[in-house]
C-alpha cells in the first residue's frame, strides 16, 4: 500500500485513461486520503465512509461523496481485501442514476426457462423470446415492445429501431442463434391465429401489441419464481438492468480477449443508441472487475520503464 493519497491517484489517473474526467472526485478522494489519516484509519470502513459523507451539509452531496468512495473502494479491495466497500443506497440522491444489478447468464437461462413454463403456450413464448432478446443486445424495453413485423428483417438478420430515445433510429445486427430464436417465435404467433393480426411483433394473451405493465408483472413473478437475486441487495433487480448486464459482458469479453477497447466503445454506443460516448462510459464503472481489467491494461510490460 503506498498510503491513501497514493492509491488514490493511481485511481485517478485509471480512471481518467479510459475517459472520466472526474474533475470533482480528485479534491473530494484528496480529503477524503486526508480524513482517514487524521483519524489513524487502517483501512476504509463503511463507518469511517459515511461519517466522512456525512460531513456535508447537502443530502445530495452527501449522496456524491459516498458514491464517489463506494467506486474508490471497489479499487482498492483488489489491492487491500480489509477494505469495506460501502453498500450502495445507503445515502440516496434522486438524481443521480443507481447503481445497476448485472445479471450472470445462470440467472438468465433460469428465467428464460421459467418463463417457458408460463401457459398458455403462446405467452410463454412471448415472455421467454423477450428476455433473450434484451440480454441479446441490450436493447431498451420500450424499443422491443415497440417492435413491428416489419422491423425484423430475417433475410439480412437486422432489427430496424425506429425514431426511439433522441429521436433517433438504428439498426441492430443480430447473432445467428438470437435471429432463430425470433424466427421461431414469429412462427409461433403466426400458428396461433390471432384475430385481428396485429403488426406488432411481439403480443400479449389478448393477442394485442405487448405493454410494459404485462410484462413487468410476468417479469416481477419470473424473479421470485427463481429466487433471483440469490444474495441480498438494496433492489428488486429490474427490466432495464438487463441493458446494463448486456453492455457489462461485452466489455468484459473485449478486455478479457485482448481487444482495443478504447477504439471499440464508440461502436457499442451506436449499437446501444447512446446519444454520445460518454454513456457508455459510465459502464466501465459498473463492475469492480472492468477496472481490475483496465488497470491491467496500464501495467508497463517487462522491460519497459514505469
Amino acid at each position: 500500500m503506498t498510503g491513501f493519497l497514493g492509491a488514490a491517484e493511481e485511481y485517478l489517473a485509471l480512471r481518467r485513461s479510459v475517459g472520466f474526467k472526474l474533475t470533482g472526485a480528485g479534491p473530494l478522494l484528496s480529503d477524503f486520503a486526508s480524513y482517514l489519516a487524521s483519524n489513524g484509519a487502517e483501512t476504509i470502513t463503511t463507518e469511517v465512509a459515511l461519517t466522512w459523507a456525512l460531513r456535508s451539509p447537502s443530502p445530495s452531496q452527501a449522496a456524491f461523496r459516498l458514491q464517489t468512495v463506494r467506486t474508490f473502494a471497489s479499487y482498492l479491495q483488489a489491492i487491500d481485501p480489509r477494505t469495506e466497500v460501502p453498500p450502495a443506497g445507503l445515502l440516496t440522491d434522486p438524481g443521480r442514476r443507481s447503481v445497476p444489478y448485472l445479471y450472470s447468464e445462470t440467472e438468465i437461462a433460469s428465467l428464460m426457462a421459467a418463463a417457458r413454463a408460463l401457459s398458455p403456450a403462446l405467452w410463454a413464448a412471448t415472455c421467454e423470446t423477450v428476455i433473450g432478446l434484451l440480454w441479446a443486445t441490450g436493447m431498451r424495453i420500450g424499443e422491443v415492445l415497440r417492435l413491428d413485423r416489419s422491423d425484423v428483417d430475417f433475410d439480412t438478420g437486422v432489427l430496424t429501431v425506429w425514431e426511439t430515445k433522441f429521436n433517433k433510429s438504428r439498426h441492430v445486427p443480430l447473432a445467428a442463434s438470437t435471429l432463430s430464436a425470433l424466427a421461431d417465435y414469429d412462427r409461433h404467433r403466426r400458428k396461433s391465429r390471432l384475430c385481428p393480426d396485429p403488426p406488432s411483433f411481439f403480443v400479449s394473451m389478448a393477442g394485442r401489441r405487448l405493454h410494459y405493465r404485462g410484462f413487468s408483472t410476468a417479469f416481477i413473478g419470473l424473479l421470485a419464481a427463481t429466487g433471483i437475486p440469490s444474495v441480498p441487495v438494496t433492489r428488486r433487480p429490474r427490466i432495464h438492468d438487463l441493458r446494463h448486464s448486456f453492455a457489462v459482458t461485452t466489455l468484459l469479453r473485449w478486455y478479457r480477449t485482448g481487444e482495443d477497447v478504447q477504439a471499440l466503445l464508440p461502436r457499442l454506443s451506436t449499437y446501444l443508441g447512446h446519444a454520445d460516448p460518454a454513456s457508455t462510459y459510465w459502464y466501465l464503472s459498473a463492475a469492480p472487475e472492468l477496472l481490475a481489467l483496465a488497470a491491467e491494461r496500464l501495467e508497463p510490460t517487462e522491460g519497459q520503464e514505469s
